[in-house]
C-alpha cells in the first residue's frame, strides 16, 4: 500500500463497516458515554470474543457501574457475573483493584489522560487509548491484535508489536482517522480480513493490500 492510498482506504472502510458487526465496546460508548463503563468493559473483553463480553459486562454493569458501588462486590460476586470471560477469575482480583485506584488516585473519576491511565492496575497502552478515544473522545490510537495485524498486511506499516504498531501509525496515520481505525479495523478483522486464511476474494480493500504474509486465502 502507498502511504497516499489511506484516505481512499478510510474511505472505503467508513462506507463498508455498517455491513460488519460492531465491536461491543463501540456500541456501549455510544449508548451512554460513561469513561467508567468503557475501561471495565475493555479490561473485560481482553482475550474474550464480543459475544461472550457483552453480557458478562452487562450482569456485571447490573450489580454495580461506578467505583464505590463495584468495592461493594466481593471477588467471587463478580467472577460470577463475568464468567467465563476470558481469564475471569484474574479478572475479578484486577476490577476491585482498579477500583480502588481510581478511588484512591482520581477520586474515583476516570483520568482523561494517557500516562495516569497505563498505570492503573489491569490498564496497557490499547486499553488506555480506547478509554481516550471512546470514553473522552480524545485523540489516541488503539491497537489491538486486529490493528496490528491488518495494518501490517496491508504494507502500510512494517512492525513486530502492537506498541510499535502504535509508535508508526502515530507518525504518518493523519490525526482524522486516529479515533476510528481501531472500531473499523476490529470489524474488519472479525468479518473478513480473519488471522489465517482471509476472506481475500470478499475484501473491499483488495486492490490496496500488499497482502504481506498471507499464504492461504478464501
Amino acid at each position: 500500500m502507498h502511504n497516499n492510498d489511506i484516505h481512499a482506504v478510510m474511505a472505503v472502510l467508513r462506507r463498508e463497516a455498517p455491513k460488519w458487526e460492531r465491536p461491543y465496546v463501540t456500541s456501549l460508548a455510544e449508548e451512554r458515554r460513561d469513561p467508567f463503563r468503557v475501561l471495565i468493559a475493555t479490561v473485560l473483553s481482553s482475550r474474550t470474543q464480543d459475544t461472550t463480553t457483552g453480557p458478562a459486562a452487562q450482569r456485571l454493569f447490573a450489580l454495580a457501574d461506578t467505583p464505590q458501588a463495584m468495592l461493594r462486590l466481593s471477588p467471587e460476586q463478580i467472577e460470577q457475573a463475568i464468567y467465563p470471560v476470558g481469564f475471569y477469575h484474574h479478572k475479578a482480583q484486577i476490577v476491585p483493584q482498579l477500583c480502588q485506584a481510581l478511588i484512591e488516585r482520581h477520586g474515583g473519576q476516570v483520568p482523561p489522560d494517557l500516562d495516569a491511565l497505563i498505570v492503573l492496575p489491569g490498564v496497557g497502552r490499547k486499553t488506555a487509548n480506547l478509554v481516550l478515544t471512546l470514553g473522552f473522545h480524545l485523540p489516541g490510537i488503539c491497537v489491538d491484535t486486529h490493528v496490528h495485524r491488518i495494518t501490517n498486511r496491508w504494507g502500510y506499516v512494517h512492525t513486530e508489536t502492537p506498541q510499535q504498531t502504535e509508535m508508526a501509525l502515530r507518525a504518518k496515520l493523519p490525526p482524522e482517522y486516529w479515533i476510528e481505525i481501531n472500531d473499523l479495523l476490529v470489524a474488519m478483522g472479525q468479518t473478513i480480513c480473519h488471522p489465517t486464511s482471509p476472506k481475500c476474494s470478499l475484501c473491499p480493500l483488495r486492490q490496496f493490500c500488499d497482502r504481506v504474509g498471507v499464504t492461504r486465502s478464501r
